[in-house]
């Protein structure tokens, strides 16, 4: 646990990446598909021929090398140089057929590649709409699970990446009331962190939101004694790992003392999940010295924040930090009643960091398979990026797979059922909602902005951003938005001479 301690502040602030680029030597061209195709149009153009490509026969998978093993810290260090070893076990197809980049290349319609996404699409809809076939949507999963490979390292990026989606129906089709409990085997903290650590050194979408809130909190509590941090969802705490090196690295004769105080959802072992991140954040900020403490406040039995709860010190600068993910998001009306509650506290500064996605309207229509679709185009674009700056595969791609994306994946897709099948609306792009409930949007720093330019330099050029309002910056890899990360305050109280004049 102390090697992975070590490990935390550099989770934010980029020390390396990889710069390596697909060639056309490689086993997974990614250039040979877009996540800029329309899906939507694609799900309505299914095959006439269902049955046939559920056979056996339909695709055939060929031979891979085996993974490079992952021995030891030094490892984790060492995955972003190529490696030069060969495989002497490597075997060849005994007759001709196309390669793996010709057999799964997404832009020809007829390829196997579009049939994996197809198949999907045909298993999301036997789930869901008014003629719901479960039994047909098992015997197509079951045939998805049968076609891609179960090795990590013989199977493409695509097949990968249509695994996680059929262990994510699977579990809706085993327990469609709580499948994100079944999807995946819950990972070790340190496997978490770690994995963390890897996805931070491959792509911004670690770094990018935490990097712009954080460069936000600290221009707004600039010069105070004592900060207060009210977390809607802590997570791995990584954020304020980096937040405590900041603070400290300020020059200041003596750092500001941080207080942050995480809700908890009431969830089974959230608490102590909290608690372990607690932990963990106190000892790295008594070994560099920065004053701190750490307190827990739980949701009521309904899921409600009640202000209440939280203990205010006079002189205390308060921030909101609330980072909204599929795999801890609650229903609408408890972020409603956060977000409403936040108000009556009346903090510094509110710093919202969000997974970006299609507009609801845009998807209503559609229900499930709407939704799910959002998700493939949005997990599509994720790997093509990963694939791009890092196409090599081993134990480092798979622990960040299955650690990070796939329990991602598979909360995403419960989600979306959840919304379709009566459960309450998830909360999406709660920014939308701020002005409503009384804050304003508070214009980020050039030096913000230009620390987010900065931070993209390090990866690959597909990543851009996005600036649409003076308080927002969205992440965005080629056509395709990831994530945002918006800034909000309460608009000054009215003079007493003003109020006079009423």
């Amino acid at each position: 646990m102390e090697l992975v301690m070590k490990n935390i502040p550099e989770l934010i602030i980029p020390a390396s990446s990889s710069t390596t680029t697909t060639t056309a030597d490689e086993d997974n061209n990614w250039d040979d598909w877009s996540s800029d195709i329309n899906w939507y149009q694609v799900s309505g153009d299914f095959p006439s021929d269902l049955p046939s490509f559920i056979l056996p026969t339909a695709i055939s998978s060929y031979p891979a090398g085996e993974a490079e093993p992952l021995a030891g810290a030094d490892a984790i260090h060492d995955w972003s140089y190529p490696s030069t070893t060969t495989n002497s076990h490597a075997t060849t197809p005994t007759t001709e057929g196309p390669t793996r980049n010709e057999l799964y290349n997404i832009n020809e319609p007829t390829s196997a590649s579009l049939r994996l996404i197809h198949l999907l699409i045909a298993a999301a809809e036997a789930i869901s709409g008014d003629q719901k076939s479960p039994h047909l949507a098992r015997v197509i999963l079951v045939r998805l699970r049968e076609i891609i490979p179960t090795d990590h390292a013989a199977a493409s990026g695509i097949e990968r990446l249509a695994s996680h989606f059929t262990e994510a129906l699977l579990a809706l089709l085993d327990n469609p009331h709580q499948p994100h409990q079944h999807a995946t085997t819950a990972a070790t903290t340190g496997e978490v962190l770690i994995a963390f650590k890897l996805l931070h050194d491959m792509s911004p979408c670690v770094s990018f939101g935490h990097l712009t809130a954080n460069q936000a909190i600290l221009e707004a509590v600039a010069g105070e004694r004592r900060v207060h941090i009210l977390d809607y969802d802590i997570g791995e705490g990584v954020q304020w790992a980096s937040l405590i090196q900041a603070l400290i690295s300020k020059g200041s004769p003596a750092a500001p003392h941080l207080r942050i105080t995480a809700l908890t959802n009431g969830i089974k072992g959230s608490a102590s999940g909290a608690q372990e991140v607690g932990r963990r954040l106190s000892a790295f900020a008594a070994s560099v010295g920065q004053p701190f403490s750490f307190r827990i406040c739980r949701l009521d039995h309904s899921k409600r924040f009640t202000p209440a709860a939280i203990k205010v010190v006079k002189g205390e600068a308060l921030v909101v930090n609330c980072v909204l993910q599929p795999a801890q998001l609650s229903s609408a009306a408890s972020l409603t009643s956060f977000l409403t509650g936040a108000v009556a506290l009346s903090p510094r500064i509110l710093t919202i960091i969000e997974e970006e996605s299609t507009p609801s309207f845009a998807r209503a229509e559609r229900g499930f398979v709407g939704e799910f679709m959002d998700e493939v185009e949005r997990y599509m674009a994720i790997w093509e990026s990963l694939e791009t700056g890092f196409p090599m595969q081993g134990r480092v791609r798979e622990m960040v797979e299955r650690v990070i994306l796939r329990p991602r994946i598979a909360a995403a897709v419960a989600r979306a059922y959840g919304r379709q099948d009566g459960g309450e609306v998830a909360a999406e792009r709660c920014g939308e909602w701020m002005a409503a409930v009384g804050f304003e949007r508070l214009e980020l720093s050039s030096f913000n902005v230009c620390q987010a330019q900065l931070l993209l330099g390090l990866f690959n050029d597909g990543f851009c951003i996005d600036k649409d309002t003076p308080n927002k910056l969205a992440l965005r890899w080629k056509s395709r938005r990831l994530l945002s990360a918006s800034v909000w305050g309460l608009p000054p109280p009215p003079s007493p001479s003003a109020s006079l004049l009423f």
